[in-house]
């Protein structure tokens, strides 16, 4: 739920002219008291269950919707704390109890109401609401006892069904043993010399009357009749024609790693030297960060939907939809730190248990920092009250940046903290706690700490700012020495006389026309870096396209409008105050 310092800055945002009801979020609410105190509290009440049957959140009396400015606060009337607590309490079926606390602002005063997330489901007059968004919207049944089982901690996979053991499908259980096989821990692999029966058990899916639960049905059984739980489709573009549409049934175990393969055989993989001897190949998505995407999404989803998990994968980009909402207290802003939790505990545990939870369905965070380790963007998530989306963009790695992750100190390359900082300082030249919070889903206090680590030996990463040292909470920039390491994966720093427009301006001058592969083997640039440069001096008209193809090889560029005819590069780019090219020293 909101805390104090972001309802201040929500009353400071409306005292500033935006409107109350433009400031609401999913976790807080602005309402006045109306002609009646008894219809007030009413009102007050089903706002409070519908925070309560959601993640919980903050209502604000006091505050009309709009306009903005001092004018909207007119304060809570003839109400009190204590009475308002106890109408919650009274109106609310089963009660619910709440905070209630006093706020004078600008001398206006206002009543805060506090309200957990609750591990019952509420009413008000027999009428049972879910904030979505900015609207209390109201439930069905059926979301209604999903919820209640989702909080009682029901867990369908873990109830007996009516298949013996010997239902399994050998073709599965030949799967399992390979990924148990193929498991690092030495105790996982022992597991794939036992009997079937006995690996069953230890993994956990045979019920206690010798039945298979639903978990070991899932996993492990082949009915031919059964739905289609899973699509994988491919494209080669994402608005492009399908190469791949396959459709699974069937036990999970084959259906996981037959989709894991597809995804494999149509991931693009970039040479990257980590060292003068050493060159390694890449993948454009990483292995880690695909898995635990997919291996969450069946861990995780709904069994009482009967929609399918879809994958769709591009050449640069795999998006995974699962069927049902995060699980209780799991949201988009809180997913890379909350505490692990699924909906199917007994499906989870034997998943984990076949050695896919070494790499995957352990953390989201290690899907955080792999993508981020190659330079890629952080995974996108997207939830409803249906489905839960994640998206993975890739494309060729940054090999700046993986050959700077290589040199870290150890264990530094899986650290979610750690990469997405670094990613930051790509783009930004400074850095602080307040603003890495949103991003490492941490309070400031402790994203301090992860920056107070990188500036302090082993990483040596960070500096604090000279302006800013004595601070709480610092500005920090890049030391001299990574930056240089990490050359043009860092999009800031000051372009000079031998620089990139230079080079590029000067190859085509010779040349007469350039494609990326030349600009390549001229900069020694990545795939991905040397598109950024070409795309930003097309931006500002130093180059145009001359080619009909949109991207790839074959794409070429010329002359543009800007490009000057002398090769001074104060003609090329003038710096301007605010410029994202250049370093900024010590701000």
């Amino acid at each position: 739920m909101p805390r104090d310092d972001d309802v201040r800055a929500a009353l400071l945002a409306v005292r500033s002219s935006q409107a109350a009801k433009d400031v609401e979020t999913e976790r807080l609410d602005f309402k006045t008291v109306g002609r009646s105190i008894l219809d007030t509290l009413t009102d007050l009440a089903a706002a409070a269950a519908c925070f309560a049957n959601h993640h919980g959140g903050t209502v604000v009396v006091g505050v009309r919707d709009h306009p903005g400015g001092l004018d909207a606060f007119v304060g809570y009337g003839k109400l009190d704390a204590a009475g308002t607590r106890r109408a919650i309490f009274e109106r609310t079926e089963p009660p619910l109890t709440v905070d209630v606390a006093e706020l004078s602002f600008e001398g206006t005063p206002l009543l805060v109401i506090t309200v957990p997330e609750s591990a019952a489901v509420h009413a008000v007059g027999g009428r049972h609401t879910q904030r979505v968004g900015t609207s209390c919207m109201p439930m069905s049944a059926d979301r209604i006892a999903r919820l209640v089982a989702d909080r009682r901690g029901d867990d369908w996979t873990d109830e007996a069904t009516d298949l013996p053991v010997s239902a399994i499908d050998p073709i599965a259980m030949t799967t399992a043993r390979q990924f148990l096989r193929d498991a690092t821990d030495p105790a996982r692999r022992a597991f794939a010399h036992l009997s079937d029966e006995d690996l069953l058990r230890a993994l956990g899916v045979v019920a206690a009357n010798g039945r298979l639960n639903h978990a070991g049905a899932l996993l492990f059984v082949d009915d031919l009749n059964a739905r289609k739980h899973t699509a994988y489709v491919h494209r080669r573009t994402s608005a492009g024609d399908l190469t791949a549409n396959e459709q699974f049934s069937g036990p999970l175990v084959t259906t996981l790693a037959r989709v894991l393969d597809l995804i494999s055989a149509r991931t693009d993989t970039t040479s990257v030297d980590v060292s003068p001897l050493v060159q390694v190949q890449v993948a454009d998505l990483p292995p880690t960060a695909i898995r635990e995407a997919l291996v969450n999404a069946v861990m995780h989803r709904d069994y009482r939907d009967s929609s399918r998990i879809v994958v769709e994968h591009t050449a640069t980009r795999l998006a995974v939809t699962s069927p049902g909402p995060f699980v209780s207290g799991v949201t988009t802003s809180n997913v890379l730190t909350t505490a692990s939790r699924s909906r199917n505990p007994r499906l989870a545990e034997a998943i984990r248990k076949l050695g896919l939870g070494e790499t995957a369905g352990m953390g989201v965070d290690r899907m955080y920092a792999a993508m981020a380790r190659l330079g890629h963007q952080p995974p996108h998530f997207d939830a409803d009250e249906a489905t839960v989306r994640v998206t993975l963009t890739g494309g060729a790695p940054n090999a700046h940046v993986a050959r700077f992750v290589q040199a870290l100190p150890d264990s530094s390359a899986d650290d979610a903290d750690i990469m997405l900082t670094l990613l930051t300082l790509l783009h930004s030249r400074i850095v602080n706690a307040a603003g890495l919070s949103p991003l490492l889903q941490k309070p400031a206090a402790e994203v301090q700490t992860v920056l107070d680590r990188l500036a302090a030996p082993p990483f040596d990463l960070v500096e604090p700012t000279r302006e800013t040292i004595r601070h709480a909470h610092p500005n920090y920039r890049l030391r001299e020495t990574p930056l240089r390491t990490l050359g043009t994966a860092v999009t800031y720093r000051r372009r000079t006389t031998d620089s990139v427009d230079s080079r590029v301006l000067d190859l085509l001058r010779e040349t007469g026309t350039i494609n990326a592969r030349m600009v390549r083997l001229v900069l020694e640039t990545d795939a991905s870096t040397t598109s950024r440069i070409l795309g930003d001096m097309v931006d500002r008209g130093l180059l145009v396209k001359t080619s009909t193809a949109e991207r790839g090889p074959s794409v070429t560029y010329g002359a543009g409008p800007k490009m000057p005819t002398s090769k001074k590069p104060t003609s090329i780019h003038k710096p301007t105050p605010g410029d994202p090219t250049l370093f900024e020293g010590d701000a």
